[in-house]
């Protein structure tokens, strides 16, 4: 097929019947045929990987989602979900012979049950707009990835998206009790619901960073959070990232439990506070971000012992935020550390891994060594109390073999994430970024039981196909090719 040619005549007869049967159930301004809009939905936020849809639907209803996939689900037409397209791991990359299934119409607050600290929301609906929306009840949504400003709450669930306070309050997972899900075949499930547990599977935790290839979600069912009586921020900073990352063992260790722990090296201090100007410590080698949360006494009794760890693991200054505009500031220089780091270089590749918190220091050091042996400039950004890192690996994609080299860093780092315990993702889904490191941590019994379960809720494979989980062949031909580059330097990673 001629990807740019999305008119009736000249299609496969296949696609030529999908395309008749979707302009009878969606409105003429609901189906996006033409080449320069279709363009507009070519990437996420991945965009080193783009591909042009070969159609992009906007339903306005459940029905109307229904209706696409039993047209889809009939003629074997690929579909992809979309949100916000903020992603970083390319899971919403379009099919260029398929259907990108736009849910950016699904906008609303559904409604929001007070009594029992839960609002039931559409997929569209952003995340930080939740907060705003309950805030007068003095009521908040835990979940605070730092695109909250521009993501939606089921792209958040599609890829179990955390944020700065997931330590305390948990990831997506953790804050959603249902899910209405429209099946590959068309029809409506609830999963889930109101209550703490329901009956059978636990079929909601398996949706969560299920990456648009189980289903798609047209309404989720979010707990909400009182907002805390005390909440106080301290900014602590070191000499080098390896004081900061043995302070966060420590910290842990001592019993405090942060609402949120951050950690940010020299090039995302300096970054950042050029952007925000939040009042950072531009000579500091790191800094921590600490929020404490909860009853004023108990607030105040961690406050000391908090000080006292950090001055105890080398901190060269400890400050609290004096106010809560303050504190607000602290937390904005650390969330728009990305687009901070964007102002730096042309392109930057934003990797998503997670360690042991004890790996920290060792982990940041081999980071800087590749850093080195690729010649590429970092910086590290991540939910340090989780282990949940974010390297920023710098590049000019209009310069020599940058990007390669970056994508080649990238791998490293995630290959090391596995080979100190940890995993190639915390937040940021698999997509096409990292599908040949699930090679890496599974072996071929378990991802063969991801493809079980794939085909036990999508038989034909329509739903988001060639993302997340690898092929047995593609990971033998990356085995092959992995051994050939020296992968040895991890003798303990599963091959094939």
């Amino acid at each position: 097929m001629d990807v740019d040619t999305h008119t009736r005549e000249g299609l496969p007869g296949t696609l030529a019947a999908a395309l008749d049967e979707l302009n009878g159930v969606l409105g003429a301004h609901e189906l996006i045929l033409d080449e320069e809009r279709l363009k507009v939905y070519e990437t996420d936020g991945l965009t080193a990987k783009k591909r042009v849809p070969w159609v992009v639907a906007l339903p306005r209803s459940t029905d109307q989602v229904r209706a696409v996939m039993r047209v889809a689900h009939r003629h074997g037409v690929p579909v992809v979900a979309r949100g916000a397209g903020t992603g970083l791991s390319g899971g919403a990359m379009p099919h260029e012979h398929g259907i990108l299934l736009s849910l950016a119409r699904f906008n609303q607050i559904v409604a929001v049950d007070e009594d029992n600290l839960l609002a039931r929301v559409q997929p569209g609906v952003t995340n930080l707009s939740i907060s705003e929306h309950v805030a007068p009840l003095g009521l908040f949504y835990a979940p605070d990835p730092s695109s909250q400003i521009a993501c939606t709450i089921g792209g958040n669930v599609a890829e179990n998206s955390g944020g700065v306070h997931c330590l305390k309050y948990g990831l997506t997972v953790h804050n959603v009790r249902a899910v209405e899900v429209v099946t590959a075949e068309g029809e409506l499930a609830t999963i889930g619901s109101d209550a703490l547990d329901a009956p059978g599977y636990d079929l909601l935790a398996l949706l969560h960073g299920s990456e648009g290839m189980l289903g798609i979600i047209v309404e989720v069912t979010v707990k909400l959070v009182p907002k805390p009586e005390t909440v106080n921020v301290v900014l602590a900073s070191f000499a080098d990232v390896s004081s900061a990352g043995q302070a966060v063992s420590a910290i842990i260790s001592a019993g405090i439990l942060p609402a949120g722990l951050e950690m940010m090296d020299k090039p995302a201090i300096r970054a950042a506070e050029a952007f925000v100007h939040a009042g950072y410590p531009v000579d500091a080698g790191a800094i921590l971000l600490c929020e404490l949360d909860g009853a004023p006494e108990s607030v105040a009794a961690d406050l000391v012992r908090l000080r006292e760890v950090l001055e105890a693991h080398g901190a060269t200054g400890v400050r609290e935020a004096a106010s809560a505009g303050e504190r607000a500031l602290l937390w904005q220089g650390r969330k728009a550390a990305f687009p901070a780091v964007g102002r730096i270089a042309p392109d930057y590749y934003c990797m998503d891994g997670t360690i042991p918190r004890r790996e920290l220091p060792e982990v940041l050091e081999a980071i800087s060594a590749l850093s080195e042996k690729y010649q590429l400039a970092v910086a590290n950004v991540f939910h340090a109390g989780d282990g949940n890192l974010h390297p920023l690996i710098l590049y000019d994609a209009n310069e020599g073999d940058q990007l390669e080299r970056a994508e080649a860093f990238g791998a490293e780092i995630l290959e090391l994430c596995v080979a100190k315990g940890g995993t190639i993702t915390g937040e940021h889904g698999v997509g096409v970024e990292k599908i040949d490191q699930m090679c890496v941590q599974f072996t071929e019994t378990e991802l063969s039981l991801f493809h079980g379960v794939k085909g036990a809720f999508d038989g034909t494979g329509i739903l988001n196909p060639g993302k997340a989980v690898p092929t047995l062949s593609r990971c033998a031909e990356f085995g092959a090719m992995h051994v050939h580059r020296g992968a040895e330097k991890h003798p303990d990673l599963p091959r094939f």
